[in-house]
Formats: C-alpha cells, sequence, structure tokens
C-alpha cells in the first residue's frame, strides 16, 4: 500500500488509533471493519475518488457508504460505520440521494427522515438535518433544497399530505423555510435563480401528479407548475437554458419518457422517445439507463443510451459495447468521470445481496468491476 494518505480519506494510523482509544474507553460501542479491494489501475488527476452511496432495503437499516480511491486504485466498503462508530444505528435506512458541497457531503437518509453530515475529505460526520421523508437534494448561494414527501411511507390513491422543499443553511446545517409544492415531490435542480421540482404523485397511484413545480429562490415561492407528464422522477439543468426531466409512466399504456423544457419560457418544448430510470449529465451527453416494468408484458427491458443536449437525439442506443450489459441483472445508477470520462454502472441484482460496480472505459468495454454494499445507487465525485 502506498505510503501516502489515502487521497483525503481518514484511514491513516493515527485516525486507527483514535478508535482504538474509542473502543477501549466505551466498551459498548462496536467497530465494524471496512473492506479494501485493489481494483483498476492507479492514476492522478483532479479527481481524488468518488463516494458510493449504497441504499440497503427498505426496514433493514442497511445504508452504507463506499470509497474508491483513484491514486492507490484501491476500493473501500462499509467506510462510514468504521470512521463513525459512535453513531447509533450507523448511516441508517435507505439512502437515497448523495452531493458533495464545498468542504462537506450531504447523504439523504430517506426512512429515517433525515440528512447526514460529513466531511467530504474524512467523511467523519459532523451533524445531521431532519426532514421527513427526505428525497434529493441541490444547491445554490449557500443554501441546500431538498425535497420532502412530509407523510409517511404508504400507497393511498386519496393521500393528504402534500410535499414540500426545504431550504437549510449549510453553514448552520438549520432549516430556515419551507416552500409547499406538489405531492410526492421526487427531483429538483437549480436554473436561472429558479427551482425546478419534479411532483410524482406517486404514492397516489393510479392518481399520478404530471407537473413541475417552479420555485423563485429570491422569494422561496412556488410561481407555478409546467404540466410535463404523470410521475415524474429526475431533472437536470444543462448548460443550453434547458432542463431534463424524466417520467416513470404508469407502467402500463402511458411509457417512461424524457422531456425538455426551456427554462426561459418554462415550456416544454421537446421529448425523447426514450425509457428513463435514471440519468447523468456529461456535458452534452445525458447517459440513460432504463429498465421500465410493464404490467402489461410483465417484463422489463434494459437499456443504456446517449442523448446530445444539443441536437435532442439519441446518439449511441447503447454505450456499453463489449457485451456486459447481458450480465447486469438490475441496473440501479450511472455516473461517468468529469476528466477520464470512465462510465460507471452498478447493479443492484436481487435487492437484497451485495451488489456490483462496473467501471467501463469512454468507449464502453469493461475495465473492473467490484462487489458493492446492498443497492448500489449515488455516486459523488471528490476533487483534490
Amino acid at each position: 500500500m502506498s505510503k501516502r494518505r489515502l487521497s483525503h480519506i481518514c484511514f491513516s494510523a493515527s485516525w486507527l488509533l483514535l478508535l482504538l482509544t474509542v473502543a477501549g474507553c466505551r466498551h459498548e460501542v462496536v467497530i465494524y471493519n471496512s473492506e479494501t479491494e485493489q481494483q483498476g489501475t492507479a492514476q492522478y488527476d483532479a479527481v481524488a475518488g468518488f463516494y458510493l452511496l449504497c441504499e440497503g432495503n427498505m426496514g433493514s437499516n442497511k445504508a452504507t457508504l463506499d470509497y474508491y480511491d483513484f491514486l492507490n486504485a484501491t476500493y473501500h466498503r462499509n467506510i462510514y460505520s468504521e470512521i463513525n462508530p459512535y453513531v447509533a444505528k450507523e448511516l441508517g435506512d435507505v439512502g437515497n440521494d448523495l452531493r458533495i458541497y464545498g468542504s462537506r457531503m450531504y447523504a439523504v437518509i430517506n426512512c429515517s427522515n433525515k440528512i447526514e453530515v460529513l466531511d467530504a475529505r474524512t467523511c467523519i460526520r459532523i451533524g445531521q438535518i431532519d426532514v421527513p421523508n427526505c428525497r434529493y437534494l441541490c444547491f445554490s448561494g449557500g443554501y441546500g433544497y431538498v425535497t420532502s414527501y412530509a407523510g409517511p411511507v404508504s400507497l393511498n390513491d386519496h393521500y393528504e399530505q402534500i410535499g414540500y422543499v426545504a431550504r437549510f443553511d449549510t453553514a448552520t446545517l438549520q432549516i430556515i423555510d419551507r416552500c409547499l409544492v406538489g405531492f410526492q415531490p421526487d427531483g429538483i435542480a437549480v436554473a436561472e435563480g429558479k427551482l425546478y421540482v419534479a411532483n410524482s404523485g406517486g404514492y397516489m397511484v393510479p392518481n399520478y401528479e404530471n407537473t413541475l413545480s417552479v420555485i423563485d429562490l429570491a422569494t422561496f415561492t412556488e410561481q407555478y407548475r409546467i404540466p410535463v407528464a404523470i410521475n415524474l422522477n429526475r431533472v437536470c439543468a444543462d448548460s443550453h437554458g434547458q432542463l431534463w426531466v424524466s417520467s416513470r409512466g404508469d407502467y402500463y399504456g402511458h411509457p417512461s419518457r424524457l422531456y425538455c423544457v426551456d427554462t426561459a419560457t418554462d415550456v416544454v418544448i421537446d421529448s425523447v422517445e426514450t425509457s428513463v430510470s435514471d440519468f447523468w449529465l456529461d456535458g452534452d451527453s445525458l447517459y440513460l439507463y432504463s429498465e421500465p416494468w410493464s404490467y402489461l408484458g410483465e417484463t422489463f427491458a434494459a437499456s443504456y443510451c446517449i442523448v446530445d443536449v444539443r441536437t435532442h437525439r439519441v446518439v449511441k442506443s447503447n454505450f456499453i459495447t463489449d457485451g456486459t450489459d447481458r450480465i447486469i441483472k438490475k441496473p440501479y445508477g450511472v455516473s461517468v468521470h468529469p476528466l477520464t470520462k470512465q462510465i460507471y454502472v452498478t447493479d443492484a441484482k436481487d435487492y437484497v445481496t451485495p451488489g456490483t460496480l462496473y467501471c467501463f472505459s469512454r468507449q464502453g468495454t469493461l475495465l473492473w468491476s467490484v462487489r458493492t454494499g446492498d443497492i448500489p445507487a449515488h455516486v459523488a465525485f471528490l476533487w483534490r
């Protein structure tokens, strides 16, 4: 192992000594060791590594955090519990989103009703922000914004609890305001001084929501809603004044689709006939994977494509070019290295056992793979 410190992650001898000291003073503390595995080829550039948040099964309290160190080409599993042995119930129940903003990392832990706040370089816990049934994050101007279903996890076509967006101060970790939106808000993005929120109505089958809420950042009030499609999910803004929004459809006659909104006029200007489970925007390339369920055919049909956000066209029908897609059982996440353009795809397999992370070259050929925690999903790259 290299004598250099592991890309800002605190696995140094001094930190291990601290853990042993804590364990010696508090006999009730149980330290869960992380696992380390060599994978890939060492590389040094401006990106130190990436974190991978594994969701874990709902109700099992098994959300975990992994880390890949580019300098040493090492994959570290389940680092949170070892670095923070004093935290009861460890990371919590269902990891739903992961973001780095400034020097801190924020992990949305959905069913534990909180955002875990960590030092981005050491992974040491700083605190938490309590938000019921929280979903997705974005940041702007020193503030964080998180969507909340507000009510409990419950399928009910007459669900009465409307959702909201909570605004918190990233310096104090205090929630300072709330803005009501639609039912079961999911994806959220900032563009042109506005917050865009995807209202899903996902608990209200078959009465799904079909709008984007538009919130003015200056006043933090909802201005209006844009009709898009039913059961909206993810949202991201590109560099061309456009917003990309995914619809999960209704799993029957209304298929999943990708939609484009002009942020100057807040009008839907186009749609792309491809299903979307999740996406990752890298420059002008929107990497999508999907595995939409159809109750009509009782089938899944996985796909991996790239959409050019300038032309609104699918420019590559399958970004995995070596046949590895045939062994991926349940694709659950996609991300792209901002410099090398290596592509990462996660596989949740059967949702109850450890998953797999696949690393592909920018040409789509497999470079390496590694075992992860249960239901690997959300990646955040750490810059040096």
